[in-house]
């Protein structure tokens, strides 16, 4: 990952250097191995580098002198080789794949050109010959992006709250599948998929071949870099399933269309939990399956509780599932990036695709699994993106997500939900676990749903609520109301963990953090699909104890369940 941090409307931009170098220092550890810094006319650009593709020559920001225009961009462009055939005019100066933003920009209306775009990114280009601006996100929000407004309304730009802190009185999120025009001030979605609407999807079928085929295509995509990566592999079906792909193409260059042996042609697989947890044996199952290098580590209770602050400084929010998943995943990044590793895959997504969360056995319907999908995407980027992208960003190491590549998006949800329907004799995702039969284990294709802050260990849930139990009195939550008005936390927990946010960054980005019952990590309207989920407070996947661990799906594959 990289960090990019924007002020806009200025009248003397060197007064703001200073400014922009200190705002872009907090971010550094999203892009510890250079830092650039552009001053145009009446903007001033900062940007702190991950180096993963293009590593000599990528450094940013970007210029393109001739036009005047400046880039800089967090992200990756997955189809920059097919997209720079159509550019051949165009005075290509690195080997970056982010460049091809500037010529499109050059050529095309904004929402042509970004729905172009096959990637992970949030950008900020300043066309310095026209004094505006042109901000994007992807449209599910894999890649961090925050807004705001200065005393002098100036805008202000950042991929982490903490780089907007004591600038802007109010920060929000920039909204995912949305560009900001400089000209004049509006956002406007780019991004609208005809399947969020399930009349449109309802009675297409399932095509188990064709998931199969673009799930391949969008990890061997993804593999594009210059630097030696990884894979998560927690053991459930989806790292494995990523694991086991990325595999398959480890030993060639996708740079050069497989025709060269890879640089680091081993694929190491990283694993993280409690001594006796659950994610640990089976991922060393897939390991030894599929002949990765595997490292399982383990960590304890108290050094989780001991990094508590670190995280919430890192993934800067206080959502108490973000947090409890968040925390194992800050410690697991930094043991990747002491072996050098700097990007990793993981399996993030798939369940808000497929419906993976033991909740989504209660859906009444199609239309309403459908609609609790297309929610649970809609709000990824608050949640299990912003976790993976900046828990391992805090130690200067890339995530990337193939299950949110646009190409398999748009397979994946163009089919009736009835078919990702789960119950008593068919387990969650099943369409998926049908698509790749015999590429895992039966006991890790066919593994029940552990959400990760689960699958880590039991234990940890529990000590954490234990270390909050000793930390705020009962007292405390009867004035939470009073004290935090706004997402008022209502448990021990979620409290602490407002506390330490609230300290960290003020009120100013309360607004960013997502907050709302739920059962599972069910949005709140999911709740109506069954009367004791309204009963319930606790986001783990252990509240729904009549499907966890209830013989759902037991059934092998080829068996009349697996059939129908």
């Amino acid at each position: 990952m990289c960090s990019i941090f924007g002020l806009m409307n200025l009248n003397e931009p060197a007064r703001f250097r200073d400014m922009a170098l200190a705002a872009s220092r907090k971010q550094r550890h999203r892009g510890p191995d250079w830092s650039g810094l552009w001053t145009g006319r009446s903007a001033i650009l900062a940007h702190e580098r991950l180096s993963i593709v293009d590593v000599e020559h990528g450094a940013q920001p970007l210029v393109a002198p001739e036009s005047q225009l400046a880039l800089a961009v967090n992200g990756e462009i997955y189809n920059h080789r097919e997209l720079r055939h159509g550019l051949a005019d165009h005075p290509f100066r690195t080997g970056s794949d982010c460049e091809v933003i500037l010529p499109l920009y050059e050529r095309e209306r904004p929402e042509d050109f970004l729905n172009r775009l096959n990637g992970i990114f949030a950008f900020v280009l300043v066309d310095d010959r026209r004094e505006t601006f042109l901000v994007a996100r992807d449209p599910i929000g894999v890649i961090p992006l925050y807004w705001g407004r200065d005393a002098e309304g100036r805008w202000v730009f950042g991929s982490e709250l903490k780089a907007l802190v004591g600038i802007c009185d109010r920060i929000e999120d920039f909204p995912p599948g949305h560009y900001l025009d400089g000209r004049d001030g509006e956002f406007r979605p780019y991004h609208q998929p005809g399947w969020q609407n399930y009349d449109a999807v309802r009675g297409l079928p399932a095509d188990p071949e064709r998931l199969r085929h673009a799930l391949t295509d969008a990890v061997q995509r993804q593999l594009m870099g210059d630097v030696p990566y990884g894979a998560l592999l927690s053991g459930g079906l989806d790292s494995s399933l990523i694991a086991s792909i990325a595999h398959r193409f480890s030993e060639r260059r996708v740079e050069t269309g497989g025709r060269e042996r890879a640089w680091w042609p081993r694929l190491h697989t990283f694993a993280i939990g409690l001594r006796g947890s659950p994610d640990l044996d089976k991922a060393r199952e897939a390991a030894e399956f599929l002949g990765t290098v595997h490292h399982g580590f383990r960590y304890s209770v108290q050094e989780g509780i001991d990094a508590l602050r670190d995280v919430i400084h890192h993934i800067e929010t206080f959502d108490v599932t973000t947090v409890r998943a968040s925390t194992p995943m800050f410690l697991l990044a930094r043991r990747i990036r002491s072996m050098g590793i700097k990007m990793v895959l993981t399996g993030e997504g798939s369940d808000e695709i497929f419906g993976g969360y033991l909740y989504f056995h209660k859906a009444p319907s199609a239309r309403a699994f459908h609609e609790e999908l297309v929610r649970k995407l809609n709000q990824l980027h608050r949640y299990d993106c912003l976790r993976a992208n900046k828990s391992m960003a805090a130690w200067g190491v890339e995530a990337r997500v193939p299950f949110l590549d646009r190409e398999f998006l748009d397979v994946a949800m163009w089919m009736d939900a009835e078919h990702k329907r789960c119950g008593p004799e068919r387990l969650e995702k099943h369409v998926l676990r049908s698509a790749f039969d015999g590429a895992l284990p039966d006991a890790v294709l066919w593994r029940q749903k552990e959400q990760f802050s689960d699958g880590v260990g039991y234990g940890w849930i529990d000590g954490l609520k234990d270390h909050a139990d000793a930390r705020v009195t009962d007292a405390d939550l009867a004035r939470a109301a009073s004290d935090f008005p706004e997402a008022t936390p209502t448990t021990k927990e979620g409290l602490l963990y407002r506390r330490i946010f609230e300290e960290l960054f003020g009120s100013a980005a309360v607004a960013t953090v997502p907050s709302g019952p739920s059962v599972a990590c069910s949005t709140p309207a999911a709740l109506e699909w069954d009367a004791s989920f309204r009963a319930m407070a606790d986001p783990s996947g252990r509240a729904v104890r009549d499907v966890h661990q209830a013989g759902y799906g037991a059934e092998a594959p080829g068996s009349e369940a697996d059939r129908g």
